[in-house]
C-alpha cells in the first residue's frame, strides 16, 4: 500500500500508529508511504547473526578496553554471467571485516581492512582468509597484531597502535610462508589463531589439510613461538596430533590449562571409538603452549545440525566480563537470502566449563547471547551501530563534519521503507530532542523514531536537510515525546519511492 502525502508544514498525524507527515521547513513536499521493510537474516530480538547487513566468515575475537572485536573474513556475493550468484569461489577475498560491540547485542561497523593485492597493505599477497588478532604492550605503548591466511600458501601480519587500524605490513613479506621449515608436512598453510601468554610470549598456532590416506592422523597442525616484536618467529614448529583435523585452529588458556580447538575432517569412512564426527569443533589440552596435548572430545556440532545449512565450522572461543563465548560462522544470512552457496555469517553463544575443565557441549542458535548493557542514548552513538536493520548498507565515508577526507563509517544505501535499530536504550526519566548528523542526496526524507518496533510507538521524526551539493555532515534536531524507561529504538526512513535519501552518520537524544 502506497499514500500520497502533501506537507507544507509540521504536522505529526497518526493512523493505525503510522505517521503521515513531516517538517520540511515550510516548503511543500510529497511523499511516498511504505509499510517499513523486513528484516533478514538477523530478526528482531534475535542476537544471531550479529550483523545482517553484511557477511562474516572465519570469526576471530579480540578483547580490548571494554569491547569485543570480532575479525572475519570478507565474504561478499559473486555472481555469474546471467547476474546470478553463484558458489562463493573464496578467490578474490582480499579485506577483512571489522565489527565491535561493548553489549554483545548491538554491533559497531569499522567497515573493511583492505590486506591484500594493489589497494592492500600487504601488496604480496592475493588473498586474505581467517584473521587472527593480538594485543600487546611494546615499550609502554599497545600494539594490535593481525594475522592473515594468505589462501592456503602462507600467513602474513599487519600491525596496529589501534585495534581498528590504521594497519600497515611491517615485513613486507610472509610471516610464514611455504618455503619456511615451519610449513613442511602442512598441506594448507592458513588458519592462524594467537595467544599472548601470561609472561608476554606469544605463539601462533595455523595449518590443516589432510594428506591422502592420513585421514585420522593428517598431523597438519603447527605451534610455533613468535618473536619478542610478535612479527618474527623463533625456533622450530611442533606438531599437534589433532585426531582427524581438517582446519580452523583456536586457542585459549583458561587457568593454568591451554585449550587447542579446531574443526574435524569430513572423512566418510569407519571411525575409531571416541573420535570427533565430521565438522565438528575438537578439543586437546596441554599444560604448556606448546604441547605435548590430550585430545578431550567435541564441542559444538556442524552448522548444518542446527541451521539445516552445512559447511565447514570455523570458531574462536573469547572471555569478556567473566563469561566465555564462542563466535562461529554459519549460512543463516545467505539462507534467508535463498542463496547458501558458501557466504557465512557470524554467530555468538556462551561456551560453560565444568568442574574438571572440560569444556561443555555447545547449543548454537539464532537467539544468541543476552544483552550486557544498556545502551546510553545521551551520548553521541555512531549510526553504524546496530542490533538489527532491512535494506540499509554502512560503507566507509570520505568526510567528517568539516569536510576533512576520512574513512569512517556511515549508513548508506537508504530508501523508502529501509531501517535501523539498537537494542536496550535506556531513556530514563524521558528525552525531549533528538539530533543526527546527516548527509542529504534527496529533496525529502525523514527520519521516524519508534519504540521496540519499525511500525511501534513514533515519539518523533527528524527532516532531514535538503542536499545543498556539499560532502559535509549536516545536524538536524526535532523535538521528542514518550521516550521513556527501556525500549528498542528504530529508526525508520522515509522519502521518496526508489530514490536513496540520504546517508547517516551519527545520533544523540537530549534530556
Amino acid at each position: 500500500m502506497k499514500e500520497e502525502l502533501n506537507v507544507s508544514s509540521l504536522e505529526i498525524v497518526e493512523s493505525d500508529n503510522k505517521s503521515t507527515a513531516y517538517d520540511v521547513s515550510g516548503a511543500s513536499a510529497k511523499l511516498s508511504y511504505e509499510p517499513p521493510a523486513s528484516a533478514i537474516g538477523k530478526l528482531p530480538q534475535n542476537g544471531n547473526p550479529i550483523v545482517s547487513h553484511k557477511f562474516g566468515a572465519d570469526p576471530y575475537a579480540l578483547v580490548h578496553d571494554g569491547r569485543v572485536y570480532i575479525y572475519s573474513t570478507y565474504d561478499v556475493l559473486e555472481y555469474d554471467a546471467a547476474g546470478e550468484v553463484k558458489d562463493n569461489s573464496y578467490g578474490s577475498i582480499n579485506r577483512l571485516s571489522v565489527v565491535s560491540s561493548s553489549d554483545l547485542m548491538n554491533w559497531t561497523d569499522h567497515g573493511f581492512i583492505n590486506v591484500a593485492g594493489p589497494k592492500g597493505e600487504a601488496k604480496w599477497a592475493t588473498q586474505s582468509w581467517a584473521p587472527a588478532a593480538a594485543h600487546k604492550v611494546i615499550d609502554g605503548k599497545d600494539k594490535f597484531f593481525l594475522y592473515f591466511a594468505n589462501n592456503a600458501s602462507g600467513i602474513g601480519v599487519l600491525t596496529s597502535d589501534s585495534p581498528t587500524g590504521p594497519w600497515i605490513d611491517p615485513i613486507g613479506k610472509p610471516l610464514i610462508s611455504r618455503s619456511a621449515p615451519a610449513a613442511e608436512g602442512v598441506t594448507w598453510l592458513f588458519d592462524p589463531a594467537v595467544l599472548v601468554d601470561d609472561d608476554g610470549k606469544g605463539y601462533i598456532y595455523f595449518g590443516g589439510g589432510v594428506p591422502e590416506g592420513k585421514d585420522e592422523k593428517p598431523d597438519t597442525a603447527r605451534v610455533m613461538q613468535l618473536g619478542d616484536d610478535m612479527i618474527s618467529v623463533v625456533g622450530d614448529a611442533a606438531v599437534i596430533p589433532a585426531p582427524f583435523m581438517f582446519e580452523d585452529a583456536g586457542i585459549n588458556k583458561v587457568g593454568g590449562t591451554y585449550y587447542y580447538t579446531y574443526c574435524s575432517n569430513f572423512y566418510t569412512g569407519v571411525r575409531p571409538e571416541g573420535s570427533p564426527p565430521a565438522g565438528e569443533i575438537a578439543y586437546m589440552t596441554s599444560n604448556n603452549p606448546m604441547g605435548p596435548w590430550t585430545y578431550q572430545g567435541t564441542i559444538l556440532k556442524n552448522p548444518g545440525h542446527f541451521f539445516g545449512v552445512g559447511g565447514n565450522n570455523h570458531h574462536a572461543m573469547f572471555q569478556f566480563e567473566d563469561e566465555w563465548y564462542i563466535a562461529y560462522h554459519a549460512q543463516t544470512l545467505s539462507k534467508a537470502m535463498g542463496v547458501p552457496k558458501g557466504y557465512r555469517s557470524t554467530h555468538l553463544n556462551k561456551v560453560s566449563f565444568g568442574a574438571d575443565g572440560a569444556i561443555q557441549e555447545i547449543t548454537a542458535d539464532l537467539k544468541g547471547v543476552p544483552q550486557l548493557h544498556k545502551l546510553d542514548p545521551f551520548v553521541r552513538v555512531g549510526a553504524e551501530t546496530l542490533a538489527w536493520s532491512a535494506g540499509i548498507d554502512a560503507l566507509p565515508q570520505k568526510m567528517d563534519d568539516r569536510g576533512t577526507a576520512v574513512a569512517e563509517v556511515a549508513i548508506a544505501d537508504i530508501h523508502n521503507g529501509d531501517w535501523t535499530a539498537v537494542a536496550g536504550v535506556d531513556f530514563g526519566a524521558g528525552a525531549s530532542t533528538f539530533t543526527a548528523s546527516v548527509a542529504g542526496k534527496s529533496d525529502d526524507a525523514v527520519i521516524e523514531l519508534r519504540l521496540d518496533s519499525p511500525d511501534g510507538k513514533l515519539i518523533g521524526s527528524l527532516a532531514v536537510p535538503e542536499a545543498d551539493g556539499s560532502s559535509s555532515w549536516s545536524e538536524a534536531t526535532t523535538a521528542v515525546e514518550g521516550a521513556e524507561g527501556v525500549h528498542d529504538l528504530y529508526f525508520v526512513f522515509k522519502g521518496k519511492a526508489d530514490t536513496e535519501l540520504f546517508t547517516f552518520n551519527a545520533w544523540q537524544f537530549g534530556k
